[in-house]
């Protein structure tokens, strides 16, 4: 949950700073593509967190067959 949660927040991050520096917006159509493209240049920032292979190991290991491969 707080690597969902961490990731959430730095997206928000991402587009707030977007909508920031813009101020306003023409039209509706105007913020729809500032939003896009600011989620476009988000996407390859995000990485797996430190830890994640040791984490999923205890998930599959504590929940079993729950837990995809």
């Amino acid at each position: 949950m707080v690597y969902t949660t961490n990731a959430i927040e730095a997206l928000n991050r991402q587009l707030r700073k977007a909508v920031k520096t813009k101020g306003s917006f023409p039209s509706e159509d105007a913020a729809r593509k500032l939003i896009y493209l600011a989620i476009c240049n988000a996407v390859p920032q995000w990485t797996r967190p430190r830890g994640w292979t040791k984490a999923l190991l205890a998930f599959k290991i504590h929940f079993g067959d729950r837990v995809p491969n």
